[in-house]
């Protein structure tokens, strides 16, 4: 297993002509309690591009699995469903479990199996989020994704999506079983991607179901229903995961370490909130999309804020403007929320949020688990985008 892991790694390295990372431990920069800007760009150009080519080994591995007979036809289509939907966005998932690996190693050189290995577990999650967002574009009847049509809206793949959904869903595990089968923690990794698999799953459907369409009821709306939502949709797979295959690869029991679980759930939960702040008060053009939170009914940290501070004349304002995608609608509600001083509410909430946070991160023992939760702060912290 690890001379396959090292050709594999010197294939896809070849371009960037890397050999070896030294990284740094959790040093000065680490011990401050602000977050210096630079702190979270710690993949250097070569590492990234090891990363991509890492994915250019996996789908080859896929598109040539000796399970299933393929026909030209077939590995074409496989190949296209790939490259259009696993590698198209941020890979800041990805991205993550490579660097918390580097900050866990403390200084320590990564070998070329560490490194392949750790790419490897890098493109399941991201493979995990393509599976996501291919059946969640097709739930929402979404029309683009990452800039280009959503991949069910593509002439001729259609419903076909879904059974590409399912496939991508299959591919995580044709990884983990082909690189990772003779490793001690193998069985640890498959639980794992199952238990945030079945957690994320739940969130979309409490999601889903907590207002059918024509029966949007404000009512319903709550921080704690909010907090559930986000919690299971989004915290577990985007921020916890990617740590939590970092702490195995370095050899640590996940039991052990529920308290980093529980923090990187609450700031899975701090992203969220920005994410909908930004939908309605940041400026398309710097955020990349124009936000249709209001429009689309949706569970938003603001709507649940405002329904807790509103009178009764703008308990009636919202109900009757929220959810309605008329521009003049969506507008009332903007300005009751500029009545409402949400902005301001937000950042107090964001103050907050980030004292509480450092204040856990600095009492925990590890330095080293201090500089990967700190990291990930550091991405987030006041973001714009």
């Amino acid at each position: 297993m690890r001379s396959s892991c090292c050709r594999n790694l010197r294939t896809a390295i070849k371009a960037a002509n890397l050999h070896h990372i030294r990284v740094g431990g959790s040093g000065s920069l680490y011990q401050s309690r602000h977050l210096s800007s630079s702190s979270h760009h710690l993949l250097t150009e070569d590492l990234k591009s090891t990363f991509l080519n890492v994915y250019s080994t996996l789908k080859s591995d896929l598109l040539h699995d000796p399970s299933f007979e393929f026909t030209d036809e077939s590995r074409l289509w496989v190949e296209r469903m790939l490259d259009y939907n696993v590698p198209g966005g941020k890979l800041n998932r990805g991205h993550s479990v490579v660097e918390s690996f580097k900050l866990l190693k403390e200084g320590e050189e990564l070998t070329e199996e560490e490194i392949f290995l750790s790419c490897a577990l890098g493109w399941c999650i991201e493979w995990l989020q393509a599976y996501f967002l291919v059946l969640d574009d097709i739930m929402d009847n979404s029309v683009t994704r990452r800039g280009q049509p959503c991949w069910f809206r593509v002439p001729q793949v259609g419903m076909v999506a879904i059974n590409d959904g399912i496939l991508l869903r299959n591919h995580i595990h044709r990884i983990l079983k082909k690189h990772f089968r003779g490793k001690p923690f193998y069985v640890d990794l498959v639980d794992l991607f199952n238990e945030v698999e079945f957690q994320t799953a739940c969130g979309q459907m409490i999601d889903l179901i907590t207002t059918f369409e024509g029966e949007k009821d404000l009512a319903k709306y709550s921080l704690p229903i909010h907090r559930r939502i986000v919690q299971y949709k989004t915290a577990y797979y985007s921020f916890y995961l990617p740590v939590a295959c970092a702490l195995l690869m370095a050899g640590e029991n996940l039991e052990n370490h529920v308290d980093v679980k529980n923090v990187l759930v609450d700031m899975g939960i701090y992203f969220q909130v920005q994410d909908d702040y930004l939908d309605c008060f940041a400026d398309p053009e710097t955020l990349g999309k124009i936000g249709t939170d209001i429009e689309d009914f949706k569970c938003s940290w603001l709507v649940v804020k405002a329904l807790e501070r509103c009178s009764k004349e703008q308990t009636a304002i919202l109900y009757e403007n929220y959810g309605k995608p008329d521009p003049s609608n969506v507008a009332k509600v903007k300005e009751l929320y500029k009545e409402l001083d949400l902005e301001g509410v937000f950042k107090e909430y964001e103050s907050k949020s980030y004292e509480k946070l450092i204040g856990v991160i600095e009492a925990h023992q590890s330095k080293a688990i201090q500089a990967v939760l700190k990291s990930f702060l550091a991405k987030i912290y006041k973001r714009q985008k």
